[in-house]
């Protein structure tokens, strides 16, 4: 089980910071740089630009230090026998320099472990092992996913909050201009980067969103199907139809079908006579 020690969220050292462990931190030790630094690892110096991040292993011995001020990072300790296994099973760089692809994600679950930690309670062990190893896995997948071009990266997070809400309100009427200018983006470019992030097109996502929405009102309420076309953002029933069957192969009505046939067939099954 992973246990978290102490964590901070955006802490500013006007007047810059070294913080030198010539024998480790003796645990788990997670830097994100959000300043230019210096960091000294096992005798080796290196410059880390501000969005950054470094797992320490408990032993390594490191230095950094401000290369700009005010410095700010957000950090964490954390304690495991399981801590090192997981590290391996997800081949994260550790003791390396790791440049952040969402910068975003990295400070809210910092925010996330911080506060259930502060909250307390009786299952906050348990909550702290699961957002740790759940933290590492999004940083890992981060890290193995193909690099950004350096233009767009920058947009990244803004984009992973813009996805988010296109499936977690699909009834919205909403174009691809009024997304694009959601971040300040031409069409064009909008939808050049959201496919390189994502590695679909925009309205592919926009129609997958509508469809999983439509998909969960036919099996779970009595909805007519031109109710539920409206609900998922569709101005008339008869091409949420053709968009339906087009990308799930059969008709609304059919898919509705076939989810009570198989309710009713599990139903079955689980009958016993007396």
């Amino acid at each position: 089980m992973l246990d978290l020690l102490s964590c901070g969220y955006h802490h500013v050292h006007p007047d810059g910071i070294t913080i030198d462990r010539p024998k480790g931190a003796g645990n788990y030790a997670f830097v994100f740089f959000k300043s230019r630094a210096e960091v000294i690892v096992r005798g080796r110096s290196m410059s880390v630009e501000p969005g950054t991040h470094i797992v320490f292993g408990p032993n390594t011995p490191h230095l950094y230090r401000e290369l700009e001020r005010p410095f700010a990072n957000d950090w964490f300790h954390c304690v495991g026998e399981e801590m090192g296994e997981l590290i391996a099973e997800l081949e994260y760089p550790l003791d390396e320099p790791v440049k952040a692809v969402d910068a975003l994600q990295i400070s809210r679950g910092v925010i996330e472990l911080r506060r259930v930690q502060s909250n307390g309670g009786r299952l906050a062990g348990r909550i702290l092992d699961l957002e740790l190893r759940g933290f590492m896995m999004k940083l890992a997948n981060a890290t193995q996913a193909a690099p950004l071009p350096e233009k767009v990266s920058g947009y990244y997070g803004a984009f992973v909050d813009l996805r988010s809400s296109l499936f977690n309100a699909p009834h919205e009427r909403t174009s691809v201009e009024e997304l694009a200018s959601r971040v300040n983006l031409s069409k064009s470019y909008f939808q050049h980067s959201y496919k390189q992030f994502f590695g679909v097109p925009v309205m592919t996502d926009m129609i997958a969103a509508r469809l999983e929405y439509a998909k969960y009102l036919l099996k779970n309420s009595r909805l007519s199907v031109a109710e539920v076309a409206s609900l998922c953002g569709y101005d008339n029933d008869t091409h949420f139809m053709r968009q339906f069957k087009k990308y799930v192969r059969v008709t609304p009505k059919r898919y509705r079908d076939a989810g009570e046939a198989a309710e009713i067939g599990q139903r079955a099954e689980s009958y016993s006579p007396p």
